[in-house]
C-alpha cells in the first residue's frame, strides 16, 4: 500500500458523522441539512436538453483535451468575465472532470517530491482537497491561517500555493493587492499558485463580480499567466454538480504537462456532458437568476442568525461562517440534538497552526436548502443559540 495514505486526515463529514453517533434528533422537528454545499437547486432545461441531446456522443471516445468547441466557449466566458484580452483555448483552457478532481490532480503534475523538502501552501480554513494532494504527492502541507498577511509565513520550499476566492467556507474576495504581493512571492521563490474560483459567479452586488486570478494576472501585467492556473466548475454555477464539469486555464507551460498527466490517467470528459457544458457557459440569464434565489436567501436568514449569533455578508459563496459562543463541535451536535439542524463545525475544515486552529468556535452553514427550510432552520438557530 502507498504509505502515504496514512498521512490523510478523516474527511469533515466523516468527523462529523462520528461526533453525531449516537445523537437522537428532535423527532418531532423535521430535519434541515446545512452542513455540506451541495447546490440543490435545479439544474437548468438548456443544460439538461444539451445533455440529453447528445446521448450519441456515449458511443464515441472522448479527447482528453476536450472538444474545441468547449474549450473555445470557455475561453469565451473567460474573456467576457475577466475582461481579459487574449486567452488561447488551444493552449491555455483545458476541460476537466470538475475542480475537486483537477485540484487534487494538478499537485502530482507539478510537485517534485525529490529529497522531501517539497512544501504545498493552503488557506487555513480550508478545502481539504487541497491538504490531501499535498500530502500524496508527498509534500509536506503549510498553512495560511485566516486573516494573516502572505508575508506571515516563510515561503522558502514552497512549490505549490492554493487560494480560494472566494474563500470556502468563510467567503473572502482576494483583492488586487493581495494578488500583486502573492505574485512577486511566485517570482522570488519559483512557486505556482493554484487559483480555486468554483464559487467565482455567487455574488451579490452585480456590478462588482469577484476578482479572478487571471483577470489581476492581466492587470497586472501578466498576460502570460506565468506559474499561475486558475479552477471553475458549473456545479454552483450552474447547479449542475452531478454533471462533474470544469475547466483548468492559465499557463500554458503547465497545463501542456498537466494535459499530459490527464491523458495517462483516463480523465476525459464525456462528449454529451462536453455538449451541456457549452450550453451553460454560454448563458449567463440562469446564473442570475441563480444568485437571485441565494440572495434571497442571505436576506431572510442573516437578520435572524447574526442577532443572537456573530456573522456577516461573505464576498461570495453560498455560506454562512458564523462564529459560536461555544466549542463549534459541541454547538454543531446540541443543535442536532435539539432543533434537528445539521451544520458543519469550524473547526473540522481547519488545522491546528501558528499556535491556533481558525475554525474553532466557528459552524459553517450552507445556504442550499430550499428557502422555506433556510429560514425555519434559521429560526431554530436563534432559539438554540439565546440559551446558551
Amino acid at each position: 500500500m502507498n504509505p502515504l495514505l496514512g498521512r490523510l486526515q478523516p474527511y469533515p463529514f466523516e468527523k462529523l458523522r462520528a461526533l453525531l453517533a449516537g445523537v437522537a434528533p428532535n423527532a418531532s422537528l423535521a430535519p434541515i441539512n446545512l452542513s455540506i454545499g451541495e447546490p440543490k437547486h435545479p439544474t437548468p432545461a438548456l443544460v439538461t436538453e444539451a445533455l440529453t441531446g447528445a446521448l450519441e456522443g456515449l458511443a464515441a471516445y472522448p479527447a482528453t483535451a476536450g472538444a474545441p468547441a468547449l474549450r473555445e466557449a470557455i475561453a469565451a466566458w473567460l474573456a467576457r468575465r475577466y475582461a481579459l484580452a487574449a486567452i488561447d483555448p488551444a493552449t491555455q483552457v483545458l476541460p476537466v472532470n470538475g475542480s475537486r478532481e483537477a485540484l487534487f490532480a494538478f499537485a502530482q503534475t507539478v510537485i517534485d517530491p525529490t529529497g522531501g523538502a517539497a512544501r504545498v501552501c493552503c488557506p487555513n480554513p480550508f478545502y481539504q482537497i487541497y491538504e490531501g494532494a499535498a500530502l500524496l504527492a508527498g509534500a509536506q502541507p503549510i498553512y495560511l491561517n485566516d486573516g494573516m498577511a502572505f508575508d506571515d509565513i516563510d515561503w522558502s520550499g514552497v512549490q505549490l500555493a492554493y487560494v480560494c476566492s472566494p474563500g470556502n467556507p468563510t467567503g473572502r474576495v482576494l483583492g488586487l493587492a493581495e494578488w500583486r504581493r502573492l505574485f512577486e512571492l511566485s517570482d522570488r521563490h519559483g512557486f505556482v499558485i493554484a487559483s480555486d474560483e468554483c464559487y467565482s459567479e455567487l455574488y451579490y452586488d452585480e456590478l462588482r463580480p469577484p476578482l479572478g486570478g487571471l483577470q489581476a494576472a492581466q492587470q497586472l501585467g501578466r498576460a502570460d499567466f506565468r506559474r499561475l492556473v486558475a479552477f471553475s466548475s458549473l456545479s454552483k454555477r450552474s447547479n449542475a454538480p452531478g454533471m462533474r464539469s470544469g475547466f483548468v486555464a492559465g499557463d500554458a507551460a503547465l497545463l501542456k504537462q498537466f494535459l499530459l498527466y490527464r491523458t495517462y490517467h483516463g480523465s476525459a470528459m464525456s462528449l454529451p456532458v462536453q455538449r451541456a457544458s457549452i450550453a451553460a457557459w454560454g448563458d449567463e440569464a440562469h446564473v442570475r437568476a441563480n444568485r437571485q434565489r441565494y440572495a434571497q436567501k442571505y436576506r431572510a436568514v442573516l437578520p435572524l442568525i447574526g442577532a443572537p449569533l456573530a456573522t456577516s455578508m461573505p464576498d461570495g459563496g453560498f455560506y454562512l461562517w458564523v462564529r459560536t459562543p461555544v466549542d463549534d463541535a459541541d454547538f454543531a451536535r446540541e443543535l442536532q440534538r435539539q432543533y434537528n439542524v445539521l451544520v458543519l463545525p469550524g473547526s473540522y475544515l481547519a488545522r491546528e497552526a501558528h499556535g491556533v486552529n481558525p475554525g474553532r468556535h466557528h459552524v459553517r452553514i450552507a445556504l442550499v436548502a430550499p428557502l422555506d427550510d433556510c429560514v425555519e432552520a434559521a429560526h431554530r438557530i436563534g432559539r438554540f443559540a439565546r440559551t446558551l
